[in-house]
C-alpha cells in the first residue's frame, strides 16, 4: 500500500492526468501519486460518444449529480450540477466539444497580474496537448495525447442547423479554434476513431511504462495534512479505511471548481467564519476559497421532428444503436454523435467587439435540468452566455468530508446576464425560423418563438440551468485575496498548489475541457522548472 510520493494529485480529471502524466514522463522521474474518488475505468456509456445522453442527466457511478439550492434567478427552482466521477473526471460525461476560449480570455487574465499566462504563453500548451487529425500548423497539435476529430458521421440535421445559421446571417466557421472562432460550425471532438477518448485514457495511456506513477482509483481525499503551515500530505479513504499519504515535495489540487475548494475548506484554509460555523480549526484564512464561482448558464430549445440522423430515446433508439454498431466498430455511424454536434459563436449586437454568446444544436431532446429523456426525435438549440457577470459560491454543508457541497451558482443575479440571454434567444429563435431548419416544420415543447420579453425571460428562468463549466473559486492572481499565486501557489501555506478550472480568474469563452487540460500542462512545467 503506497505511503507516500514526491507528488500528490488529488483529482484525475483533465488536469490532474496531464499534470500526472508530465511529472511522470520527465526526465527527473520523481514519483507521483494521482488520487481519485472514482472508478479506474471509463464505463461503455461512456466510450461510445451516443452514451453521453445517458450519462449526463442522471446520478450514477460516473456522476456525482450535485443540486444546487433554489436559484431565485430560475424562478426558485434547484439547479442540476454533473460532474465527473473516474479517471477522466468530467471528460467521461461531457459532450466532447474541443475549444480553447478566445485568446483574450487568456490576455485578460495576464492584464490582471498573472504573469505567464497571456494566450502567446498558452498557446504552445494547447498545441503540445492537441493531436489533431487534421495535422499540425502554427495553431495546432498533430501529435499531443488529446486526440481530436472531426465529426465521423453528423447528422444531415446539424448541417441545415449551420446553413439555417448562415441564412440568419451569421457566417460559416470550419475551425472555432482558429485565426477567429466567430461563426457557426461543426464541432471537433475528443475522439479517435469514432470512439471517446476521455482524459484518462489519453494521458495515462502509457502509465505501465511509468512505475513511480501510481494511479488511486477509489480512494477519496478528506483532508490536507500540514506540519506548521507547510502542506505535508493527504488524509485518504479507501476500502480499507482512511490512511496519510504522504508528499515528499509538494500536494496539488486538481479536484475542479467544486472539490478543490471544497478540500481547501475542510483542511482549515478559507474565510474564518464560515468554518468556525462547522467547527473546523483555522489554518490560514482565505476570504477568496469558494467564492467567483462562475458557469456558464444555458436555455435549451427544444423542437419535436422528424429528420435524418436524430435520435430519440425510447425503444426504436435501442433497436438502431443494436443495428448501428457494426458501423461503430469501423470508426463511424449514429453511435459516434456527441449529440451535441454543431454550434457557433456569436456577437449579440453590433457593438459587441467579440463573441459572447456560443451555441449547442443537439440531435435529440434531453432536458438535463428535470432529468428526462424523450422517446420522440428532435432537436434542440441551447444558448449560453459565454462571459457572466453573475458570481456563485462552493461551501460545505458539513465536516464530513463525504457530504455534498453547497454549489449556489446565483444565475441570472446580474442583470447584464438576463439581457444577454434574452438576445441570445431571440438569436435563436430566428436561426430555428430560418431555412434549410424551417422546412422540418415541428412543435416546440416549451414556449413560443414570437414571445415578447416578459414572457421570453420566464421561459428562461423555467428552462435555463448550467451547461457544466464551473470555474473561479480559488481565483488566481497577483493581488493578496487571490487564492493562489500566478506560480499556482495557494496563499499563507506552503508546499501546495491548485491546478484546474477553479483557478480561473474569469471562465473562458467556450467548453473547458481544453483549458483545463492546459493548466494542468502549466502546472507540470512549473512544477518541473523548479526542480533539480
Amino acid at each position: 500500500m503506497l505511503q507516500e510520493a514526491d507528488y500528490v494529485i488529488i483529482g484525475a480529471g483533465p488536469a490532474g492526468c496531464a499534470l500526472a502524466a508530465r511529472l511522470a514522463a520527465s526526465p527527473t522521474r520523481p514519483s507521483v501519486a494521482l488520487v481519485e474518488a472514482g472508478r479506474p475505468r471509463p464505463s461503455v456509456f461512456s466510450t461510445v460518444p451516443l452514451g453521453v445522453a445517458a450519462l449526463v442527466p442522471f446520478g450514477n457511478p460516473y456522476n456525482y449529480a450535485y443540486r444546487t439550492p433554489p436559484q431565485t434567478g430560475l424562478g426558485g427552482r434547484r439547479g442540476y450540477v454533473p460532474r465527473g466521477r473516474g479517471v477522466g473526471g468530467s471528460s467521461l460525461i461531457n459532450a466532447m466539444i474541443y475549444i480553447r476560449g478566445q485568446p483574450e480570455d487568456y490576455d485578460g487574465w495576464a492584464a490582471q497580474g498573472c504573469d505567464g499566462w497571456s494566450w502567446a504563453d498558452l498557446l504552445p500548451l494547447f498545441r503540445r496537448a492537441e493531436g489533431n487529425s487534421r495535422g499540425a500548423d502554427a495553431l495546432h497539435g498533430g501529435a499531443g495525447p488529446l486526440a481530436v476529430s472531426d465529426l465521423a458521421s453528423p447528422s444531415p440535421l446539424s448541417l441545415d442547423f449551420v446553413a439555417a445559421a448562415q441564412a440568419a446571417g451569421y457566417a460559416a466557421n470550419g475551425d472555432f479554434n482558429g485565426p477567429s472562432q466567430e461563426g457557426v460550425g461543426l464541432y471537433q471532438v475528443f475522439q479517435r476513431h469514432g470512439a471517446r477518448l476521455d482524459a484518462g485514457s489519453a494521458y495515462l495511456a502509457q502509465a505501465a511504462a511509468w512505475p513511480h506513477l501510481a494511479v488511486l482509483s477509489g480512494c477519496r481525499a478528506e483532508r490536507l495534512l500540514f506540519e506548521g503551515r507547510r502542506a505535508t500530505g493527504v488524509m485518504v479513504r479507501d476500502a480499507a479505511g482512511p490512511r496519510p499519504l504522504r508528499a515528499r515535495c509538494e500536494v496539488v489540487l486538481a479536484a475542479g471548481a467544486i472539490a478543490s475548494p471544497q478540500v481547501l475548506l475542510l483542511s482549515g484554509i478559507g474565510p474564518g467564519a464560515d468554518l468556525a460555523r462547522l467547527g473546523i480549526p483555522l489554518l490560514a484564512e482565505a476570504p477568496e476559497v469558494g467564492r467567483n464561482l462562475q458557469d456558464h448558464l444555458d436555455y435549451p430549445v427544444h423542437q419535436f421532428l422528424r429528420g435524418p440522423g436524430l435520435v430519440g430515446f425510447g425503444p426504436g433508439t435501442l433497436l438502431r444503436a443494436a443495428a448501428a454498431l457494426p458501423a461503430y466498430r469501423r470508426g463511424h455511424g449514429l453511435l459516434t454523435s456527441n449529440v451535441a454536434e454543431a454550434g457557433g459563436f456569436v456577437r449579440s449586437g453590433p457593438g459587441v467587439e467579440r463573441p459572447d454568446v456560443q451555441f449547442h444544436f443537439c440531435v435529440g431532446i434531453v432536458e438535463h435540468h428535470a432529468r428526462r429523456l424523450h422517446a420522440a426525435t428532435g432537436i434542440t438549440l441551447h444558448v449560453c452566455a459565454l462571459r457572466p457577470e453573475s458570481r456563485g459560491t462552493v461551501g460545505l454543508t458539513s465536516p464530513d468530508a463525504g457530504a455534498a457541497p453547497r454549489i449556489d451558482p446565483q444565475f441570472l443575479s446580474a442583470p447584464a446576464d438576463q439581457e444577454l440571454m434574452l438576445k441570445g434567444a431571440r438569436a435563436a429563435h430566428r436561426i430555428l425560423a430560418a431555412e434549410p431548419l424551417a422546412r422540418h416544420g415541428g412543435t416546440l415543447l416549451h414556449g413560443r418563438l414570437e414571445a415578447d420579453d416578459d414572457d421570453l425571460l420566464a421561459l428562461i428562468r423555467a428552462q435555463a440551468d448550467t451547461i457544466y463549466h464551473p470555474a473561479g473559486t480559488c481565483r488566481m492572481g497577483a493581488d493578496d485575496r487571490a487564492v493562489v499565486t500566478p506560480a499556482l501557489r495557494v496563499r499563507g501555506v506552503e508546499g501546495l498548489r491548485v491546478a484546474d478550472a477553479s483557478i480561473m480568474p474569469t471562465l473562458v469563452s467556450g467548453n473547458t475541457q481544453a483549458p483545463s487540460a492546459m493548466i494542468g500542462e502549466k502546472a507540470a512545467d512549473l512544477i518541473l522548472k523548479g526542480r533539480p
